[in-house]
C-alpha cells in the first residue's frame, strides 16, 4: 500500500507538521534504527534543554547549502535547532509571555519527579502540571515550503520567519498575526494545510477556518451541531475539569489531496471540502457528517488519520471513538459501497469497522486514549494510557496525569499496545495482535515502514525507554534504556527523522537517539 501524498506547500521533510503529513498517519516509508537492546549513555544521546511544552520538532526543507533546522514551539519561546547537532541556533521569546524558566530550575523539577515517591510525588506532579501544562496553546503547528512556522494560539494565528532565509542560524522574527473575528467562537486547536497552500485551523467550538498563508484573507464555517451545542458543552466541561482541554472539538485535523477536511466533534465525525473558494458541507461536494459511538460522553480524543490512497485501495478515516472502552473506528471516507450493510453495533452505515482496544481483555471496564491512532498500510494501533492503579480518593478526572507525569512509577505504569488490520478481501476489521509487555504511558507511536517497526517511549524498571515492536507481529524487537524523566514524552510522539534516527520532544526539551538504520 502507498502512503499519503506529500503536500508541496509544506516543508520537504519527514516531519513538517504534527503527526508528520496531512494524512496524520505517524509513519515514514524508510528505515529506522533496528537495535540492539542497549543501556544508552551520554555519548549515545543528544539532548537540548528548551523550556516547557516543546513537544513537537518540525523539520525544515534543506537550505541552499543542504543544511536543515528543527523548529520547536513551546510555552515560553520558539527555537530553531541545528538538525545535525540539536544546538540552539535561535531563541525567540514569545511576545506577552511569562518569561523563560532557568534550566537549573527545570532540572530541579525533573529531579522531583524521579526522586519523590508516594503522595510527595503526586503533589509535585500536580504542581508541575498546573504550572506548565494548564492553559497550553499552540501545541499543533506546521512549517511550510518557505520555512515559515505557523502556530495557532487561542484567538489568533502567528507566522514566524527568519531574518535571513538563507542562513539557518539567523534570528526568528514574528512576521504577522491574524486575530479571529468575534463571530468565530472558541479557542484554536488544530492546524493543517490544504493542497492548494492554505492554512486550515479549527476551534473547540466547531469552527473551521481556511486562511491564506500571507494571512490576508480567510473563510470560516461552523460544522453541523456547533451552533446548537458547542458553547454549552465547552462551558460545562470547563466547569467540571477546570480547564479547556475537553472542548466540543478538541483534536486536530487531517486533509486529503482533494482538500477533504476531516475533524471530530463531541459525538460526530465531519468531512468538509475546501473548493478553492469556500468550505463546503454539501454532499454534492463529497461532504458528510455522521455519528460515532460515544458511550463515555467525552467524544474522540484522537486526531483523525487517513488510511488507503491507491486507486484500488479501500479508503477510510480512522479515529478512536468515545466509548468507555475506546474503539479503533474506520469510516468510509468517500462513497459507501452499494452492497455495504450497516454493522450491528454501529450508529451509521458509513462506519466500516469497530475494533475495541481492550488490550485483549473483553471484560475491561474502561480504557481511553488521547494519542492519535498510528496508521501504516491497512494497520491501525493504539496504546494503553490508563494508570495501573489510582490512589484512594484521587479524582477520576485527574487519573490520566498519573500516566503522563508519573508513568515511570511502577504503581502507575500502564502496559499494552493493540493493533487492528483491515482485510480488503473479507471487508472486515480484525484484531492483528496485542502486546501486554510493552509500556507506552503517553507517547504517540511512529512506524518506520521499511524496517517494519513501530517505536514509542516506554518504561522499564522505573526508567524511561525507547521501545521498538514488530509492526506485523507485535513482538518486542529491542529497547533502549534512556534514564530519568527528562526523556518522558508527556504526550508527544517519537518520530523518525530524514536520516532514520529517532527524534522526540518532552516536557522541557528535545532528544535524539544517535543510532542510524542498519546498526544491529
Amino acid at each position: 500500500m502507498q502512503g499519503g501524498p506529500r503536500n508541496p506547500y509544506l516543508a520537504d521533510s519527514s516531519y513538517a507538521m504534527a503527526h508528520g503529513r496531512c494524512d496524520q498517519q505517524d509513519n515514514v516509508p524508510w528505515r529506522g534504527p533496528e537495535g540492539p537492546t542497549e543501556v544508552l549513555g551520554p555519548d549515545d544521546i543528544q539532548y537540548a534543554w528548551l523550556g516547557p511544552g516543546h513537544f513537537g520538532g518540525l523539520i525544515s526543507s534543506p537550505y541552499p547549502d543542504g543544511r536543515r533546522v528543527v523548529w520547536s514551539n513551546g510555552r515560553q519561546n520558539i527555537v530553531k535547532l541545528d538538525y545535525d547537532t540539536l544546538e540552539v541556533l535561535a531563541d525567540h521569546e514569545l511576545v506577552g509571555g511569562e518569561g523563560r524558566t532557568p534550566v537549573a530550575e527545570l532540572e530541579t523539577c525533573i529531579a522531583g519527579l524521579d526522586e519523590k515517591d508516594g503522595r510527595d510525588a503526586i503533589e509535585h506532579a500536580i504542581d508541575l502540571s498546573m504550572r506548565f501544562m494548564t492553559g497550553l496553546d499552540g501545541i499543533y503547528a506546521l512549517v511550510d515550503c518557505d520555512n515559515t512556522l505557523f502556530v495557532g494560539r487561542k484567538d489568533h494565528a502567528v507566522a514566524y520567519v527568519e531574518a535571513d532565509p538563507t542562513d539557518p542560524a539567523s534570528e526568528i522574527r514574528e512576521r504577522d498575526r491574524w486575530h479571529k473575528p468575534d463571530h468565530i467562537d472558541g479557542f484554536f486547536v488544530g492546524i493543517n494545510m490544504t493542497f492548494d497552500g492554505r492554512i486550515v485551523m479549527s476551534t473547540d467550538h466547531g469552527w473551521i477556518v481556511v486562511l491564506a498563508r500571507d494571512l490576508s484573507e480567510y473563510t470560516a464555517h461552523q460544522v453541523a451541531g456547533g451552533a446548537e451545542h458547542a458553547a454549552a458543552y465547552c462551558a460545562m466541561r470547563e466547569q467540571e475539569r477546570g480547564n479547556t482541554g475537553y472542548g466540543w472539538m478538541r483534536t486536530s485535523i487531517c486533509v486529503d489531496a482533494d482538500n477533504g477536511i476531516y475533524v471530530s466533534s463531541n459525538d460526530h465525525h465531519h468531512k468538509l471540502r475546501w473548493t478553492g473558494e469556500r468550505i463546503s458541507d454539501d454532499a454534492a461536494d463529497g461532504a458528510w457528517t455522521v455519528p460515532y459511538r460515544n458511550g463515555g460522553g467525552l467524544g474522540s480524543g484522537t486526531t483523525p488519520s487517513l488510511m488507503g490512497f491507491g486507486p484500488a485501495e479501500d479508503k477510510f478515516v480512522v479515529i478512536g471513538d468515545g466509548d468507555d472502552v475506546v474503539n479503533i473506528t474506520l469510516l468510509w471516507r468517500e462513497d459507501i459501497p452499494d452492497d455495504w450493510e450497516q454493522l450491528p453495533d454501529a450508529p451509521h452505515r458509513r462506519i466500516a469497522g469497530i475494533g475495541p482496544a481492550n488490550m485483549g481483555d473483553p471484560d475491561l471496564a474502561e480504557i481511553k486514549t488521547e494519542q492519535s491512532i498510528t496508521v501504516s498500510g491497512y494497520g491501525a494501533m493504539t496504546v494503553n494510557n490508563e494508570p495501573a492503579t489510582i490512589p484512594d480518593g484521587f479524582p477520576a478526572q485527574g487519573a490520566r496525569m498519573l500516566s503522563f507525569m508519573l508513568g515511570h512509577k511502577p504503581e502507575y505504569t500502564p502496559h499494552g499496545m493493540h493493533k487492528y488490520v483491515w482485510d480488503p478481501a473479507t471487508r472486515e476489521l480484525r484484531q492483528a495482535w496485542v502486546n501486554l509487555d510493552i509500556s507506552s504511558p503517553n507517547s504517540v507511536p511512529f512506524v518506520a515502514e521499511e524496517s517494519g517497526l513501530v517505536y514509542t517511549c516506554g518504561v522499564r524498571d522505573g526508567r524511561w525507554t525507547i521501545e521498538a515492536a514488530d509492526w506485523e507481529t507485535g513482538q518486542s524487537r529491542f529497547h533502549h534504556v534512556l534514564g530519568g524523566s527528562r526523556f518522558n514524552t508527556l504526550g508527544a510522539g517519537v518520530t523518525v527523522d530524514d536520516d532514520g534516527r529517532l527524534l522526540f520532544g518532552s516536557m522541557f526539551g528535545k532528544t535524539r537517539i544517535l543510532r542510524e538504520p542498519g546498526r544491529r
